[in-house]
């Protein structure tokens, strides 16, 4: 049996198709027309010998072996990333100051970033921890290049990568009932926080009547007294520690809104080369572990991508 030679554009549409959820932010993205978007898939599937596609009403979702390729696809683009980096990333110079909330600092994203300073040692990256609103001060004031944040979305720099559910958070076998001379105990960042407006904004809405028993300024320390039992809080299910349990409608609490993710810049960059290289890290890997769980394209089934199926 000859073994087909997957294309790498092909394989890239495909995976940038299942980030951003559809095709006219594929072709914007990746820089090509719908057409040959569609083109690009087809040729995808014709190589792979069976349907990757089946469509649910006007959509198109990924078939069992369309999710397969997509795996595969996911890592043959990051070790052709990686080669590609190792070998054009030392003549990347400069340096780059990075700011980012804990969420994001105790989960996948350090991992990218030591990647990125492995392909690209003459990038010096300054890495900046804090909370959302003092991320972008610190940008604002000149001290960070750029800062992925939380719930800044109205912003002029603002670039919306990922609209996250909240979700109510509390130790396992956490129990929320309550008497009527009772309050909910609450483990919440001091304020302002939007995580904090959001939860008692939702509780005082459905008359729960609630208590602020646990205040920190550290995620760490949020994390140890939730899972002490000292209260329950909600952020979003990003880095959540295994040890803790996401809590819901089944336990009576209120349902919570959506929060988004952006990436916000500073503006002009002496080093806009290095700051881009990061930049395109940063959105790939969110896009890649926060974006849509279940691919794929939402379209009309009439337009160029219908006959991907024959």
């Amino acid at each position: 049996m000859r073994m087909p030679n997957f294309d790498m554009d092909a394989l890239r549409t495909l995976v940038v198709a299942q980030q951003v959820g559809s095709l006219n932010r594929t072709a914007d993205r990746i820089g090509r027309s719908q057409s040959a978007v569609s083109q690009q898939l087809r040729k995808l599937e014709s190589q792979a010998g069976q349907p990757l596609f089946r469509r649910e009403g006007r959509a198109l979702k990924l078939t069992e072996a369309g999710d397969l390729v997509l795996s595969y696809a996911r890592r043959i683009l990051e070790l052709n990333d990686e080669a590609a980096h190792a070998l054009h990333g030392r003549t990347v110079e400069g340096s780059v100051r990075f700011g980012l909330s804990g969420d994001f600092a105790e989960s996948w994203l350090p991992i990218a970033l030591g990647q990125f300073k492995r392909t690209h040692p003459s990038v010096r990256v300054e890495i900046a921890v804090e909370r959302n609103g003092l991320l972008l001060e610190k940008l604002d004031s000149g001290e960070l290049d750029i800062a992925l944040a939380m719930g800044h979305q109205s912003r002029s720099d603002a670039e919306h990568l990922v609209t996250l559910p909240m979700t109510w958070i509390g130790a396992p076998f956490t129990s929320v009932r309550r008497t009527a001379n009772t309050p909910l105990d609450l483990a919440l960042y001091r304020a302002p926080c939007l995580f904090r407006k959001a939860g008692t904004e939702a509780l005082d809405k459905a008359n729960i009547s609630w208590r602020q028993a646990y205040t920190t300024a550290n995620l760490q320390s949020l994390w140890a007294g939730v899972m002490g039992g000292l209260g329950i809080t909600l952020r979003t299910a990003a880095g959540v520690p295994p040890t803790l349990s996401r809590l819901g409608e089944r336990e009576g609490l209120p349902p919570l809104p959506g929060v988004d993710i952006c990436l916000h810049s500073a503006g002009e960059h002496e080093n806009a080369t290095a700051l881009s290289a990061l930049k395109r890290l940063v959105i790939d890997n969110v896009m890649g572990h926060l974006g849509r769980p279940t691919p794929m394209v939402s379209i009309p089934v009439s337009r160029s991508i219908q006959d991907v199926n024959g």
